[in-house]
Protein backbone atom coordinates (compact mmCIF):
# COMPACT_ATOMS: atom_id res chain seq x y z
CA UNK A 1 0.00 0.00 0.00
CA UNK A 2 1.17 3.59 -1.00
CA UNK A 3 0.37 6.29 1.57
CA UNK A 4 0.35 10.09 -0.48
CA UNK A 5 1.76 12.66 1.77
CA UNK A 6 -0.41 15.28 0.66
CA UNK A 7 -3.57 16.56 2.08
CA UNK A 8 -7.39 14.76 0.98
CA UNK A 9 -9.01 16.59 -2.10
CA UNK A 10 -11.54 18.82 -1.17
CA UNK A 11 -15.03 17.24 -2.07
CA UNK A 12 -16.90 19.28 -4.63
CA UNK A 13 -18.01 16.24 -6.91
CA UNK A 14 -21.06 16.57 -8.05
CA UNK A 15 -22.38 14.32 -5.68
CA UNK A 16 -21.05 16.56 -2.80
CA UNK A 17 -22.50 19.52 -4.86
CA UNK A 18 -25.83 17.98 -5.61
CA UNK A 19 -26.21 17.39 -1.63
CA UNK A 20 -24.75 20.50 -0.52
CA UNK A 21 -27.98 22.13 -2.15
CA UNK A 22 -30.18 19.42 -1.22
CA UNK A 23 -29.32 20.43 2.56
CA UNK A 24 -29.20 24.08 1.96
CA UNK A 25 -32.73 23.63 0.61
CA UNK A 26 -33.98 21.89 3.37
CA UNK A 27 -32.75 24.58 6.25
CA UNK A 28 -34.37 27.19 4.17
CA UNK A 29 -37.49 25.84 3.78
CA UNK A 30 -37.67 24.70 6.94
CA UNK A 31 -36.85 27.98 8.66
CA UNK A 32 -38.57 30.05 6.38
CA UNK A 33 -42.16 27.25 6.83
CA UNK A 34 -41.73 27.60 10.68
CA UNK A 35 -41.28 31.34 10.79
CA UNK A 36 -44.35 32.11 7.99
CA UNK A 37 -46.05 29.80 10.02
CA UNK A 38 -46.00 30.94 13.27
CA UNK A 39 -46.71 34.64 11.59
CA UNK A 40 -49.82 33.34 9.76
CA UNK A 41 -50.92 31.48 12.53
CA UNK A 42 -50.59 28.12 10.93
CA UNK A 43 -49.92 25.20 12.88
CA UNK A 44 -49.29 22.73 10.18
CA UNK A 45 -46.56 25.22 8.45
CA UNK A 46 -45.12 25.14 12.00
CA UNK A 47 -45.13 21.73 12.28
CA UNK A 48 -43.45 21.19 8.74
CA UNK A 49 -40.91 23.17 9.50
CA UNK A 50 -39.63 21.29 12.32
CA UNK A 51 -40.69 18.23 10.56
CA UNK A 52 -38.59 18.43 7.58
CA UNK A 53 -35.62 18.51 8.60
CA UNK A 54 -36.13 15.50 11.07
CA UNK A 55 -37.31 13.50 8.24
CA UNK A 56 -34.50 14.39 6.02
CA UNK A 57 -31.78 13.74 8.67
CA UNK A 58 -33.33 10.46 9.26
CA UNK A 59 -33.13 9.76 5.55
CA UNK A 60 -29.61 10.81 5.60
CA UNK A 61 -29.10 8.50 8.15
CA UNK A 62 -30.55 5.49 6.27
CA UNK A 63 -28.63 6.37 3.36
CA UNK A 64 -24.99 6.51 4.88
CA UNK A 65 -26.02 3.32 6.51
CA UNK A 66 -24.05 0.79 3.79
CA UNK A 67 -21.23 2.70 3.74
CA UNK A 68 -20.31 3.26 7.47
CA UNK A 69 -20.79 -0.86 7.22
CA UNK A 70 -18.25 -1.37 4.68
CA UNK A 71 -15.84 1.27 6.90
CA UNK A 72 -16.41 -0.65 10.18
CA UNK A 73 -15.72 -3.90 8.42
CA UNK A 74 -12.48 -2.54 7.59
CA UNK A 75 -9.51 -4.23 10.07
CA UNK A 76 -7.22 -1.27 11.11
CA UNK A 77 -3.77 -0.84 10.86
CA UNK A 78 -1.54 -0.65 13.91
CA UNK A 79 1.86 1.18 13.79
CA UNK A 80 4.06 3.61 16.68
CA UNK A 81 4.09 7.16 15.84
CA UNK A 82 5.97 9.76 17.52
CA UNK A 83 4.08 13.27 19.17
CA UNK A 84 5.76 16.32 17.39
CA UNK A 85 3.44 18.90 18.66
CA UNK A 86 -0.30 18.86 21.32
CA UNK A 87 -2.05 21.58 21.83
CA UNK A 88 -5.20 21.10 24.13
CA UNK A 89 -8.52 22.99 21.93
CA UNK A 90 -11.57 22.52 24.13
CA UNK A 91 -13.67 20.51 26.31
CA UNK A 92 -12.10 22.23 29.57
CA UNK A 93 -15.85 22.00 31.32
CA UNK A 94 -15.50 18.17 30.92
CA UNK A 95 -12.97 15.67 32.51
CA UNK A 96 -12.07 14.92 28.85
CA UNK A 97 -9.57 17.66 26.81
CA UNK A 98 -10.15 18.00 22.87
CA UNK A 99 -6.00 18.19 21.88
CA UNK A 100 -4.97 18.50 18.68
CA UNK A 101 -1.83 16.37 17.90
CA UNK A 102 0.76 16.59 15.40
CA UNK A 103 2.41 13.07 14.59
CA UNK A 104 4.79 11.32 13.03
CA UNK A 105 3.06 7.91 11.80
CA UNK A 106 6.20 5.26 10.82
CA UNK A 107 4.00 1.93 9.57
CA UNK A 108 6.03 -1.50 9.46
CA UNK A 109 5.65 -1.53 5.47
CA UNK A 110 5.44 1.88 4.54
CA UNK A 111 7.52 4.82 4.51
CA UNK A 112 6.73 6.96 7.71
CA UNK A 113 4.08 10.37 7.32
CA UNK A 114 2.79 13.04 9.24
CA UNK A 115 -0.93 14.03 10.47
CA UNK A 116 -2.77 16.00 12.50
CA UNK A 117 -6.18 15.36 14.09
CA UNK A 118 -7.98 16.33 17.20
CA UNK A 119 -8.96 13.41 19.68
CA UNK A 120 -10.16 13.54 23.48
CA UNK A 121 -7.73 13.08 26.44
CA UNK A 122 -8.66 12.20 29.99
CA UNK A 123 -7.54 15.26 32.07
CA UNK A 124 -5.17 12.83 34.01
CA UNK A 125 -3.99 11.46 31.17
CA UNK A 126 -2.14 14.43 29.80
CA UNK A 127 0.97 13.96 31.37
CA UNK A 128 1.51 10.72 28.83
CA UNK A 129 1.41 12.13 26.14
CA UNK A 130 4.40 14.69 25.71
CA UNK A 131 5.67 15.86 22.99
CA UNK A 132 8.74 13.05 21.91
CA UNK A 133 6.81 10.10 23.03
CA UNK A 134 6.05 7.51 21.26
CA UNK A 135 2.98 5.86 21.23
CA UNK A 136 0.20 3.09 19.53
CA UNK A 137 -1.69 4.07 16.84
CA UNK A 138 -4.31 2.41 14.56
CA UNK A 139 -6.22 3.87 11.59
CA UNK A 140 -7.82 2.52 8.16
CA UNK A 141 -5.53 1.33 5.51
CA UNK A 142 -7.65 3.83 2.79
CA UNK A 143 -7.90 6.30 5.06
CA UNK A 144 -4.38 6.72 6.59
CA UNK A 145 -5.57 10.50 8.00
CA UNK A 146 -7.71 9.13 10.13
CA UNK A 147 -5.55 8.09 12.95
CA UNK A 148 -6.56 7.46 16.49
CA UNK A 149 -4.16 6.92 19.41
CA UNK A 150 -4.69 3.95 20.95
CA UNK A 151 -4.93 4.61 25.00
CA UNK A 152 -4.64 0.53 26.21
CA UNK A 153 -2.05 -1.48 23.63
CA UNK A 154 -1.79 -4.73 24.01
CA UNK A 155 1.32 -5.90 25.77
CA UNK A 156 3.23 -6.59 22.72
CA UNK A 157 2.60 -3.27 20.91
CA UNK A 158 3.41 -1.44 24.42
CA UNK A 159 7.03 -3.29 24.72
CA UNK A 160 7.55 -1.72 21.22
CA UNK A 161 6.47 1.96 21.86
CA UNK A 162 8.68 1.91 24.92
CA UNK A 163 11.81 0.63 23.16
CA UNK A 164 11.34 2.61 20.04
CA UNK A 165 12.81 5.37 19.24
CA UNK A 166 11.62 7.26 15.81
CA UNK A 167 12.34 10.52 13.29
CA UNK A 168 10.43 12.83 12.44
CA UNK A 169 9.07 12.72 8.71
CA UNK A 170 8.71 15.59 6.43
CA UNK A 171 5.72 17.45 6.14
CA UNK A 172 3.23 18.27 4.28
CA UNK A 173 0.78 17.31 7.00
CA UNK A 174 -2.20 15.04 6.39
CA UNK A 175 -5.82 16.20 7.42
CA UNK A 176 -9.33 15.20 7.80
CA UNK A 177 -11.05 14.43 4.92
CA UNK A 178 -14.27 16.04 5.61
CA UNK A 179 -13.02 19.95 4.17
CA UNK A 180 -15.76 20.77 1.50
CA UNK A 181 -14.64 22.90 -1.60
CA UNK A 182 -15.69 26.32 -2.10
CA UNK A 183 -18.44 24.70 -4.77
CA UNK A 184 -20.10 22.91 -1.84
CA UNK A 185 -20.74 26.02 0.11
CA UNK A 186 -21.75 28.40 -2.28
CA UNK A 187 -24.35 26.03 -3.84
CA UNK A 188 -25.12 24.91 -0.12
CA UNK A 189 -26.51 28.98 0.42
CA UNK A 190 -27.63 29.10 -2.94
CA UNK A 191 -30.31 26.36 -2.04
CA UNK A 192 -31.26 27.51 1.25
CA UNK A 193 -32.34 31.54 0.07
CA UNK A 194 -34.03 29.62 -3.05
CA UNK A 195 -35.77 27.42 -0.86
CA UNK A 196 -36.36 29.90 1.69
CA UNK A 197 -37.68 32.73 -1.33
CA UNK A 198 -39.99 30.23 -2.44
CA UNK A 199 -41.82 29.23 0.43
CA UNK A 200 -42.01 33.07 1.46
CA UNK A 201 -43.40 33.42 -2.14
CA UNK A 202 -46.11 30.83 -1.81
CA UNK A 203 -47.85 32.42 1.13
CA UNK A 204 -46.97 35.96 0.31
CA UNK A 205 -50.66 36.55 0.01
CA UNK A 206 -50.99 35.69 3.25
CA UNK A 207 -48.19 37.09 4.59
CA UNK A 208 -48.78 40.74 2.64
CA UNK A 209 -52.40 40.78 2.41
CA UNK A 210 -53.04 41.44 6.63
CA UNK A 211 -54.94 44.41 7.92
CA UNK A 212 -53.39 47.57 8.27
CA UNK A 213 -52.78 46.87 12.25
CA UNK A 214 -51.08 44.05 11.61
CA UNK A 215 -48.48 45.62 9.60
CA UNK A 216 -45.25 46.35 10.66
CA UNK A 217 -44.19 49.66 11.77
CA UNK A 218 -39.92 49.89 11.31
CA UNK A 219 -38.16 52.50 13.48
CA UNK A 220 -34.55 53.55 13.71
CA UNK A 221 -32.28 54.74 16.39
CA UNK A 222 -28.94 55.61 16.30
CA UNK A 223 -25.98 54.15 18.94
CA UNK A 224 -22.17 55.07 19.28
CA UNK A 225 -20.51 52.45 19.24
CA UNK A 226 -17.31 52.16 21.81
CA UNK A 227 -14.66 52.76 18.87
CA UNK A 228 -13.86 56.75 19.22
CA UNK A 229 -14.43 58.25 16.08
CA UNK A 230 -17.12 55.97 14.60
CA UNK A 231 -20.74 55.09 15.06
CA UNK A 232 -22.93 52.62 14.24
CA UNK A 233 -26.97 52.22 13.70
CA UNK A 234 -29.29 49.67 14.65
CA UNK A 235 -33.04 49.06 12.81
CA UNK A 236 -35.89 47.14 14.48
CA UNK A 237 -38.96 45.93 13.39
CA UNK A 238 -42.32 45.30 15.26
CA UNK A 239 -45.41 43.45 14.35
CA UNK A 240 -47.98 41.68 16.01
CA UNK A 241 -46.68 38.57 15.25
CA UNK A 242 -42.62 39.19 15.48
CA UNK A 243 -39.88 41.45 16.16
CA UNK A 244 -36.68 41.89 14.68
CA UNK A 245 -33.19 43.95 15.57
CA UNK A 246 -30.40 44.45 13.08
CA UNK A 247 -27.41 45.83 14.76
CA UNK A 248 -24.96 47.97 12.80
CA UNK A 249 -21.54 47.15 11.76
CA UNK A 250 -18.61 46.96 14.78
CA UNK A 251 -21.97 45.99 17.13
CA UNK A 252 -22.37 42.42 18.22
CA UNK A 253 -25.11 40.47 20.36
CA UNK A 254 -22.36 38.72 22.20
CA UNK A 255 -21.51 41.79 23.57
CA UNK A 256 -22.40 42.70 27.61
CA UNK A 257 -25.99 44.00 27.87
CA UNK A 258 -26.66 44.45 24.04
CA UNK A 259 -28.65 41.23 23.69
CA UNK A 260 -31.04 41.70 26.81
CA UNK A 261 -31.19 45.92 25.67
CA UNK A 262 -32.60 44.63 22.51
CA UNK A 263 -35.21 42.39 23.78
CA UNK A 264 -36.25 45.12 26.53
CA UNK A 265 -36.30 47.76 22.89
CA UNK A 266 -38.60 45.09 21.54
CA UNK A 267 -41.25 44.82 24.46
CA UNK A 268 -41.32 48.48 25.15
CA UNK A 269 -44.66 49.97 25.27
CA UNK A 270 -46.11 46.97 23.80
CA UNK A 271 -48.59 44.36 25.39
CA UNK A 272 -46.74 42.11 27.17
CA UNK A 273 -46.47 39.21 24.28
CA UNK A 274 -44.99 35.47 24.94
CA UNK A 275 -42.57 34.07 22.79
CA UNK A 276 -42.36 31.24 20.42
CA UNK A 277 -38.76 31.05 19.54
CA UNK A 278 -35.87 33.48 20.17
CA UNK A 279 -33.19 33.67 17.45
CA UNK A 280 -29.83 35.13 17.75
CA UNK A 281 -26.61 35.76 15.16
CA UNK A 282 -23.98 38.09 15.33
CA UNK A 283 -25.60 40.79 14.44
CA UNK A 284 -30.13 39.86 14.12
CA UNK A 285 -32.15 38.99 16.86
CA UNK A 286 -35.64 37.41 15.60
CA UNK A 287 -38.55 36.82 17.95
CA UNK A 288 -41.83 35.11 16.88
CA UNK A 289 -44.38 36.18 19.08
CA UNK A 290 -47.32 33.10 19.98
CA UNK A 291 -50.57 33.76 18.06
CA UNK A 292 -53.53 35.21 20.42
CA UNK A 293 -55.64 31.81 21.69
CA UNK A 294 -52.42 30.07 20.76
CA UNK A 295 -51.94 26.56 22.63
CA UNK A 296 -48.21 26.09 21.52
CA UNK A 297 -45.50 26.27 24.50
CA UNK A 298 -44.23 29.21 24.88
CA UNK A 299 -41.83 30.93 27.32
CA UNK A 300 -41.34 34.73 29.34
CA UNK A 301 -38.27 36.52 27.76
CA UNK A 302 -37.28 37.96 30.59
CA UNK A 303 -36.16 34.80 32.31
CA UNK A 304 -33.78 33.69 29.96
CA UNK A 305 -30.52 33.54 31.02
CA UNK A 306 -28.79 36.20 28.77
CA UNK A 307 -25.83 36.51 31.22
CA UNK A 308 -25.10 32.50 30.08
CA UNK A 309 -25.50 33.05 26.11
CA UNK A 310 -22.07 34.41 25.32
CA UNK A 311 -20.21 31.42 27.21
CA UNK A 312 -22.17 29.02 25.44
CA UNK A 313 -21.25 30.61 21.65
CA UNK A 314 -17.93 30.48 22.94
CA UNK A 315 -17.75 27.18 23.71
CA UNK A 316 -19.34 26.26 20.33
CA UNK A 317 -17.14 27.80 18.71
CA UNK A 318 -14.03 26.65 20.16
CA UNK A 319 -14.79 23.16 21.89
CA UNK A 320 -16.51 21.15 19.55
CA UNK A 321 -13.80 20.70 16.52
CA UNK A 322 -14.72 23.97 14.03
CA UNK A 323 -11.40 25.25 14.48
CA UNK A 324 -12.46 28.30 11.90
CA UNK A 325 -16.36 28.42 12.66
CA UNK A 326 -17.51 31.35 10.03
CA UNK A 327 -21.41 31.52 11.43
CA UNK A 328 -22.95 30.54 14.60
CA UNK A 329 -26.63 30.97 15.95
CA UNK A 330 -28.60 30.65 19.24
CA UNK A 331 -32.32 29.31 19.02
CA UNK A 332 -34.62 29.17 22.11
CA UNK A 333 -37.37 27.26 22.19
CA UNK A 334 -40.14 25.00 23.82
CA UNK A 335 -41.20 23.05 21.81
CA UNK A 336 -40.24 19.57 23.42
CA UNK A 337 -42.04 20.76 26.67
CA UNK A 338 -38.84 22.36 28.60
CA UNK A 339 -36.67 25.25 27.47
CA UNK A 340 -34.32 24.14 25.32
CA UNK A 341 -31.32 26.75 24.22
CA UNK A 342 -29.73 25.30 20.59
CA UNK A 343 -26.22 27.00 19.45
CA UNK A 344 -25.32 26.23 16.14
CA UNK A 345 -21.63 26.62 14.73
CA UNK A 346 -20.45 26.10 11.37
CA UNK A 347 -17.34 25.88 9.74
CA UNK A 348 -14.88 23.97 7.00
CA UNK A 349 -14.74 21.26 9.62
CA UNK A 350 -18.97 20.98 9.16
CA UNK A 351 -21.51 22.11 11.78
CA UNK A 352 -21.68 21.36 15.16
CA UNK A 353 -23.89 21.91 18.36
CA UNK A 354 -24.89 22.24 21.93
CA UNK A 355 -27.92 22.65 23.50
CA UNK A 356 -28.27 23.64 27.16
CA UNK A 357 -31.61 23.86 29.63
CA UNK A 358 -32.99 27.07 31.18
CA UNK A 359 -31.00 27.61 33.45
CA UNK A 360 -27.77 27.86 30.88
CA UNK A 361 -26.10 24.77 32.12
CA UNK A 362 -25.14 22.48 29.05
CA UNK A 363 -26.71 19.09 28.32
CA UNK A 364 -25.63 17.96 25.28
CA UNK A 365 -22.62 18.41 22.81
CA UNK A 366 -22.61 17.38 19.07
CA UNK A 367 -18.89 17.23 17.60
CA UNK A 368 -18.37 18.54 14.04
CA UNK A 369 -17.76 15.40 11.45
Amino acid sequence: MTITTSAPPARSTPVAIALGFLTGGVIGASLAAFVVGCVIGSVPLCVAGVGLPAVYGLLFLLAGAPRRAREAAVVPRTALAVIESREAVGGAATSDVAVRFDLTVAPDDVPAYRVAFSQDIHLADLPDYRQGVVVVVQYPPDRPWRVRIVKRPTPEWEERAADARLDSAPGPVLVSESSEGCGVGFVRLVGLLLAAAAVVLLFRADLFDGDASDKPQVSSSATATSAPSSSSSSSMVVSSAYGTVTLGPNQSFLDRGQLRKAVGLLTKGTEARTALTVVVQDRLLSIVYAPTGSQAPTFDRDSLPYDRFPALVEEARRGLGVSSPKTWQLTVERLTGSLTIRVVVTGAEGTASLEANGQGKVVRRTPAR
